[in-house]
């Protein structure tokens, strides 16, 4: 702790703060537009806390493997939102949820990242490893294959279309196995940071850094579930439509932790470990996250499967081509990483008037 600054001690405390009052507000039922609006300025908050201790995680490990650590604990809330709503059976929002994290991811997210990274070079380009852009492009279309054929079989009506479940949990275990393979030697290969880039680094203790990982990604799971609570009746309120509610607004909330550490780190130049942040998160959504929370749904009465919707199974096959297309060199101009942001946009617009 000697090593914070009294700005840094006085920021902590205040997300602690925040994050109380988000759960008094959870649990007092001061109603649910003063839950939402505090659970939403408590997640700005903890997305502080992981962008901090990433940081300094970030020189002590390779930029993988930081970002990898990174988004698992910042796809909680992702988790604990699809289980929570496959547990009351709502099968749409659970789809939508996991879908819309990864656009969010994606595109969004990478889109502005690449710009804040790339304002930084003289020559307005940012630089970056090849290796993780295209791994992650690599993962996204596996998963893409396996959701367009299953939406082919479903439209085509053939005998196949109706085993999609059985089907959907043979991928689900295929895909976990493939991202296996690609995880553990990835996980080993980052060599750490120079000594020269850590030399004369005051940074915190590697065991506080790491308790404050762990106690940010636990308050962010609880802080999202609070504020998926109050989201509905908000979004009653506003009168848009779930899709857009699901597909935009919950996966930018849930994805807020990566949001900000992936912002924070390319404004001060780490185009690697921003790098890492999003595409780590990308990866672990398409090829982990939805794969596990299919193996999972069959424990409860409503299954998830990789059928989704033909306009959604376009546009991620477009996504999945889109980022491999703009990130597999290892370099991104800022109008490439605006393109990615107006991508999205165009998907959000889509989504609201359904």
């Amino acid at each position: 702790m000697s090593a914070l600054t009294p700005r840094q001690r006085v920021l902590m405390l205040a997300v602690a703060v925040l994050v109380v009052a988000a759960g008094i507000a959870h649990y007092s039922g001061v109603g649910d537009v003063a839950t939402f609006a505090i659970a939403a300025v408590a997640l700005a908050g903890v997305a502080w806390l992981v962008s901090f201790g990433t940081e300094e995680l970030g020189t002590r490990l390779s930029p993988g493997v930081t970002g990898l650590l990174q988004s698992t604990l910042g796809n909680l809330p992702e988790l604990f939102v699809v289980i929570f709503a496959l547990q009351k059976g709502e099968i749409v929002v659970a789809q939508t949820s996991i879908l819309g994290s990864i656009f969010a991811n994606a595109l969004l997210v990478l889109g502005l990242t690449i710009v804040l990274g790339a304002r930084r070079e003289q020559d307005g380009c940012m630089r970056f490893g090849k290796r993780l852009p295209k791994d992650t492009s690599t993962l996204l279309l596996v998963t893409s294959f396996i959701i367009v054929i299953v939406g082919i079989s479903l439209a085509s009506d053939d005998h196949a279309s109706r085993h999609i479940q059985s089907i959907s949990v043979i991928a689900a275990i295929v895909l976990l196995l493939v991202y296996a393979a690609w995880v553990v030697p990835f996980a080993r290969s980052g060599a750490p940071p120079q000594a020269a880039e850590g030399a004369g680094h005051a940074g915190v203790p590697l065991a506080f850094t790491l308790t404050l990982l762990a106690v940010a990604g636990v308050a962010a799971a609880l802080v999202s579930e609070w504020f998926i609570d109050a989201l509905g009746p908000a979004i009653d309120q506003l009168g848009v439509s779930p899709a857009f509610a699901g597909l935009v607004i919950v996966a930018i909330a849930g994805n807020a932790v990566e949001n900000v550490t992936a912002f924070v780190l390319a404004r001060k130049g780490k185009s690697d470990l921003a790098i890492s942040v999003v595409k780590n998160s990308v990866a672990q959504i398409a090829a982990f996250l939805f794969p596990a929370l299919v193996l999972i749904s069959q424990l409860f009465e409503t299954h998830l499967t990789f059928a989704i919707q033909p306009v959604y199974i376009g546009a991620l096959l477009l996504t999945s081509l889109a980022v491999w297309q703009i990130t597999g060199d290892g370099e991104a101009a800022a109008f490439e990483g605006w393109a990615l942001t107006g991508t999205y946009v165009i998907l959000a617009a889509l989504t609201l008037y359904e």
